[in-house]
């Protein structure tokens, strides 16, 4: 039976109220099987594993030394730690446009840690950079200019601007933060088979970028002189699958994390930087990578000439991951 309570009210408040009600009931159903969903989704046979998170990368300055870490968040924008947004700080010219250590390989020796709300740069034979995490209104927001697309960044100030371009032995340089009212680039204005939804600051042109410990692996097992991790600056390793397995994953969840590949990663000479000296090599890893890295005929219009080594995703659910999670491929 109903409600009795229904009966003392008017007919059209009546039929009011019983439509409130079947609305309640029909939205608190599908709430329960949408959480059902979720809580089901690891047992479900169309969840694989397919691995495990071995490492997990944060990079806070573009091109500067990355931050191992035991667990992250995974944001719209990638992953962040505390304070830390994957490439959410830049050094750019005085003009705007982005440097990067394909033009500064110095920059893979700065090392990034916080420590009460500040961002710690530190760097051979330099005094260590306090740059509060949060800069004040009173900072200028500058116009920076990366792969010829438009995008903030609030400058750091003077001290930050001194300290870069000391270490670098350059001309002057500054050090600007993305903030989060502040409007990400579009992925797919770069590259078409990213999602309208798909959005990053300062990265090159994804989220999120994950690698295999295996293909790593079978690199080195082709190359004299081994290379390392940080040589391609992942920002989730993989452990447990075959070499290059990465890129046959069209979906997976990670934790309460769900993402959707896009496409492998272009390798340019950035690789070929030593990340333990900063000197640029210009010839491997990148070489040996071509010889058999490269992609097939038809994506040429995609890749050109550039060895693959990764695979690009963006994020559909935001959530935290950890050293030790299953990945699992949705299949």
């Amino acid at each position: 039976m109903g409600d009795p309570r229904l009966l003392l009210l008017p007919r059209p408040s009546w039929l009011l109220a019983l439509a409130s009600l079947a609305s309640l009931a029909l939205a608190a159903a599908w709430q329960w099987a949408r959480s059902r969903r979720r809580k089901s989704r690891r047992s479900s046979p169309l969840l694989k594993p397919v691995g495990t998170v071995s490492g997990l990368f944060v990079y806070p300055v573009k091109s500067c030394r990355g931050l191992a870490v035991q667990s992250a968040q995974v944001t719209p924008l990638g992953l962040r730690s505390g304070d830390l947004g994957d490439r959410c700080w830049l050094v750019i010219k005085e003009d705007g446009h982005m440097v990067t250590a394909r033009q500064e390989p110095r920059l893979v020796l700065i090392s990034i840690t916080n420590e009460n709300g500040y961002l710690i740069l530190s760097a051979p034979e330099m005094k260590d950079l306090h740059v509060p995490a949060t800069l004040s209104n009173k900072n200028p927001v500058q116009n920076c200019r990366i792969f010829g697309f438009d995008i903030q960044g609030r400058d750091c100030g003077d001290e930050a601007a001194k300290w870069i371009t000391a270490f670098l032995k350059s001309e002057p340089y500054r050090l600007v933060h993305f903030e989060p009212n502040m409007s990400p680039r579009n992925a797919n204005d770069l590259i078409e088979l990213f999602r309208p939804s798909d959005k990053i600051a300062y990265p090159d042109c994804s989220p999120i970028m994950v690698l295999s410990e295996a293909s790593l692996e079978e690199l080195n097992s082709r190359l004299e002189k081994k290379v390392q991790i940080r040589n391609f600056r992942p920002n989730i390793l993989v452990t447990g699958c075959g070499p290059h397995e990465e890129d046959t994953w069209d979906e997976i969840v990670i934790g309460d994390v769900e993402m959707k590949g896009a496409l492998a990663c272009p390798r340019c000479i950035f690789t070929t930087v030593d990340p333990d000296t900063g000197i640029m090599d210009r010839k491997e890893p990148l070489e040996t990578l071509k010889s058999y890295r490269l992609c097939e005929p038809s994506k040429r219009h995609i890749y050109k000439s550039s060895p693959l080594f990764g695979w690009y995703f963006g994020i559909d659910k935001s959530g935290t991951v950890q050293v030790g999670d299953i990945v699992y491929k949705i299949s």
